[in-house]
């Protein structure tokens, strides 16, 4: 019997002509893991909200059809006997963090539903440890990372012990090794204890071999359902649908009859390995060189910085960053990256140390002078973006700066491929486009220096390739890039150069192949696959190409 079942569902958001599900007709067995996967703007996050009950009870806005849960109609189930049965995590944790710490926070819903002290204790327990949150049980909420915040909003959720976890997006703001962590352990719920799982993921590597069941979204409906997981990577590829993780991707482009989906059977499908890697041997890979990196345009000189007495952040860094570079920095959640950016744009002040900007001393800049040179885009767009349309955003930044004769408004829109929504109203865009409009208030001063504070979050395959070959377009008119992001697939495809943060301290610098090839958790995918291999290969062009000689070479034999 139908655990969740879903009838004729129709939702529209207020303000909006357009409908965001059409007609959706699904049921969902208990136990089952399903991904639901789809472009931004297909309906993944609004499908998770109605289950919710937050479409149309938070939301607003008009809802046609039923959705019921254990035999009952959500439209007749009050609020508290909802969420015993079913939570919910957020992409941003920002959305649902409600109290001053760690431990309130993750006792405030058990409080409201009259869970004894001592079950509140041991639950609290639970999940702090499960979550590698123990060290934080008692900090402040605003203290913490944007990853840490994530795990804290996860864990208040599984502290309710409930049936349904929904999850929209949970890895978006974790490192890699904590990415990992949670959905292992939200397998391992839905294996061990039965829990319905039903998530929303755009890194589909880390997760689409969880998924007992795959839903496709386009456009507000579903267009494809399947339990059959090898089935919808067929249809995918078939299709030319980017849903699929890379490895997949690279086998099917390939033109190999199985398509695996981890590396374990990707690397048991290539067969001859020994073959393959002796002849491999004889290539060489030439490290890419960056253009137009003569000289050094930022520099970070023996830098401390701690925000209270007790805790550095960040431990005798030293960073030179060359003219026209591309460069991402990686690592754990809290371990200083978004610090890093925001001494690099002189939002914070070194404890120690001393930061240059085209060869001078950052302290001795006036904050105008700083704003025109160096760009920064914080994680979320929605702090730049406050006026009725993208044209009154970008003439209120040019004002502001004193730009009014230096910036033509539609070139830089049209650059960004944002020149159509000049006269939108920036909240009614998709995620990728806000992101591109705030991106572009940034770009107003035409900066010699970016940083970017992931700003690939939440993006779909396609809104991030889009973004990718903008970022290359600006780099190669002589832009200085620095971006901090968790996003390792998006960084071996466009980035140059790989810095890796822990605990504060770079422990790895270099060239992205040199970087990520030896590393275990920081590697794509495609880098993965190949990791006992001469040759160095991190993106899916370049793993194609070799597969592809291999074959003719295997054929030549034959």
């Amino acid at each position: 019997m139908a655990q969740i079942k879903i009838k004729n569902l129709t939702y529209t958001y207020p303000d909006k002509k357009e409908k965001s599900l059409r007609n959706i007709n699904l049921q969902i067995l208990p136990g089952e893991f399903v991904l639901i996967v789809g472009g931004s703007g297909s309906g993944k996050s609004s499908l998770i909200r109605s289950i919710a009950s937050l479409a149309p009870d938070f939301y607003g806005g008009k809802q046609e059809g039923d959705i019921f849960i254990n035999n009952k109609n959500l439209k007749t189930t009050n609020r508290r006997e909802l969420v015993q049965t079913l939570g919910i995590v957020f992409q941003n944790p920002e959305s649902q963090l409600v109290m001053t710490d760690t431990e309130q926070e993750i006792a405030f819903g058990l409080e409201n539903i009259g869970t004894e002290e001592k079950t509140i204790k041991r639950r609290i327990m639970e999940v702090t440890s499960a979550l590698s949150l123990s060290d934080f049980k008692n900090s402040f909420i605003a203290q913490l990372s944007g990853g840490q915040k994530q795990k804290v909003a996860l864990a208040s959720v599984l502290a309710m012990q409930p049936e349904i976890l929904l999850l929209d997006e949970p890895t978006s703001q974790l490192d890699p090794i904590a990415g990992e962590e949670i959905l292992t352990m939200v397998r391992r719920l839905n294996e061990e204890n039965g829990t319905t799982v039903i998530l929303v993921e755009q890194k589909l590597e880390r997760c689409f071999h969880f998924a007992d069941r795959i839903l496709v979204m386009e456009e507000g409906k579903i267009v494809k359902d399947s339990r059959d997981i090898g089935e919808i990577v067929k249809w995918a590829v078939k299709k030319e649908n980017q849903y699929i993780p890379p490895l997949s991707k690279l086998f099917a482009k390939a033109g190999y009859r199985d398509i695996p989906l981890t590396i374990k059977s990707g690397r048991n499908i290539i067969g001859k390995e020994n073959l393959m890697k002796e002849e491999s041997k004889v290539v060489k890979t030439i490290p890419e060189k960056s253009n137009n990196i003569e000289k050094s345009i930022l520099k970070m000189k023996n830098i401390w910085f701690n925000y209270d007495s007790e805790h550095e952040v960040l431990r005798n860094i030293n960073l030179d960053i060359k003219k026209g570079s591309f460069s991402v920095i990686m690592g754990e959640n809290g371990g200083g990256k978004t610090t890093l950016l925001k001494i690099l744009n002189g939002l914070l002040r070194p404890t120690k140390g001393k930061v240059e900007v085209m060869g001078r001393n950052m302290k001795k800049l006036k904050i105008e002078e700083i704003s025109k040179n160096v760009g920064y885009l914080s994680q979320n767009p929605k702090d730049y973006l406050f006026l009725p349309t993208v044209k009154e955003e970008m003439e209120f930044t040019i004002k502001n700066l004193h730009l009014e004769k230096e910036v033509h408004i539609d070139d830089l829109l049209d650059k960004l491929e944002i020149l159509e929504y000049k006269q939108s109203n920036p909240r009614d865009l998709s995620t990728g486009e806000r992101q591109r409009v705030a991106l572009a208030t940034v770009l107003a001063s035409n900066p010699k220096i970016l940083l970017l504070d992931e700003p690939t979050r939440g993006l779909d395959y396609d809104i991030k390739e889009k973004l990718g070959k903008i970022l290359k377009k600006f780099q190669e008119e002589g832009m200085t890039i620095i971006m901090v992001t968790h996003d390792i697939e998006f960084a071996a495809e466009y980035a140059e150069d790989v810095i890796l943060l822990y605990e504060g301290d770079i422990i790895e610098k270099g060239n992205k192949k040199e970087v990520l090839t030896k590393s275990t958790f920081y590697s794509p995918q495609i880098s993965r696959l190949f990791y006992d291999y001469e040759e160095k290969i991190v993106t899916l062009e370049e793993g194609l190409k070799f597969l592809n000689k291999e074959k003719r070479k295997r054929d030549e034999v034959i």
